[in-house]
């Protein structure tokens, strides 16, 4: 079920106001609208804990009002695609660039703005971007890494790599995500169909993971929950999920497999067709400042556990090991067979 936060009043706006502009063909729309630059609300659509935080110091900043929709990634995209004629959203903040590629693909992201805080990204930030500028990498995280029950499993009976989960000793003892509701699971997937080789291999890793006694959960919440409560003795999450619940003091422990996790951002995108197009503007660089990086990191939530990829940046320190391998996807690749890959999942390994 959608959630809907109203933050203040919202004005109803005629959507004609923030695009009277004209557009050009690849969606870059002229400047000189005082219309649109005079936009007083916002609709943001989230999958990210902190969203209500930062929309809060928007609004503060700005008078702009916010409009939030949260919701988890899976849902999200469902409604921006049968949106899409008719979007009601002005910004998207959600985990996976194969995602957002994928939406980029149709032409349903604004192109080619160029953020005045755009400067603020580091080498991996930069690295991170895409060519056209249709969305922007705001921080990163490892999108899956294996975490333990201290409770029933001692370190030295932990599996060191993936592999080791096809292994008897750990037959039905391990959990994940599905792929086709939670966004950084499906950046694990894929990068674990690409660890083996390819998408065949990849399928043949999870149907030996399935035989060996694999479940399957919506997101981080059941999967870390089933895990503390002990009906599974391993789980497959978001790394920073992972490391709320240690911060928590829950009986958890975390291993980075030796072969690599992948690395994965989330990611900020402006609609093509913005009802408020200037404000979607002004929140996109205010979320790639340092000022709204710290309002994202300092709450109090697994969300908040991400490695900052913007100079000056508050990022939490000393909360990963040393010497992780970070492997990184190729976003279009992602794209070109998300629904693939999701559908065969879900054929193959949920519903059997």
């Amino acid at each position: 079920m959608n959630r809907l936060v109203q933050i203040g009043s919202i004005t109803t706006m005629v959507a004609m106001l923030a695009t009277g502009c004209s557009a050009s063909a690849n969606g870059k729309a002229a400047t000189n609208d005082s219309s649109s630059k005079g936009d007083k609300e916002l609709v943001f659509y989230s999958a990210e804990a902190f969203d209500k935080d930062i929309a809060q110091a928007f609004e503060k900043k700005t008078g702009i009002k916010v409009k939030l929709v949260d919701d988890s990634t899976g849902p999200l995209l469902a409604r921006m695609q049968a949106e899409k004629s008719n979007p009601q959203w002005d910004v998207a903040w959600f985990d996976g660039p194969s995602s957002m590629q994928g939406l980029d693909n149709q032409n349903m992201l604004y192109k080619d703005y160029i953020p005045s805080n755009s400067s603020n990204y580091s080498e991996l930030g930069k690295k991170m971007m895409p060519k056209d500028h249709a969305y922007f990498p705001a921080s990163v995280t490892a999108a899956g890494a294996i975490a333990y029950n201290t409770k029933f499993v001692k370190d030295s009976e932990a599996p060191k790599d993936w592999s080791d989960l096809l292994k008897p000793e750990y037959k039905g003892s391990f959990a994940m995500n599905n792929p086709s509701i939670s966004g950084p699971t499906y950046t694990t997937v894929l990068g674990l169909m690409e660890l083996q080789g390819g998408i065949p291999q990849g399928q043949d890793f999870f149907t030996k993971l399935k035989a060996n006694g694999l479940r399957v959960y919506d997101s981080n919440g059941p999967t870390l929950t089933n895990l503390i409560k002990g009906n599974v003795k391993f789980a497959i999450a978001q790394d920073s999920a992972i490391i709320d619940k240690i911060k928590k003091n829950a009986p958890v422990k975390i291993i980075y497999p030796k072969s690599g996790v992948t690395t994965l951002s989330s990611n900020i995108a402006i609609d093509a067709k913005a009802p408020h197009l200037e404000a979607a503007k002004k929140f996109v660089d205010f979320a790639l400042s340092a000022e709204g990086q710290k309002v994202a990191s300092s709450i109090d939530d697994g969300d908040a556990n991400f490695e900052s990829i913007i100079q000056g940046a508050p990022g939490k320190q000393g909360i990963r090991p040393d010497g992780i391998k970070w492997n990184t996807e190729d976003p279009v690749f992602g794209a070109q067979h998300e629904n693939e890959i999701k559908q065969w999942f879900t054929q193959n390994i949920v519903q059997k």
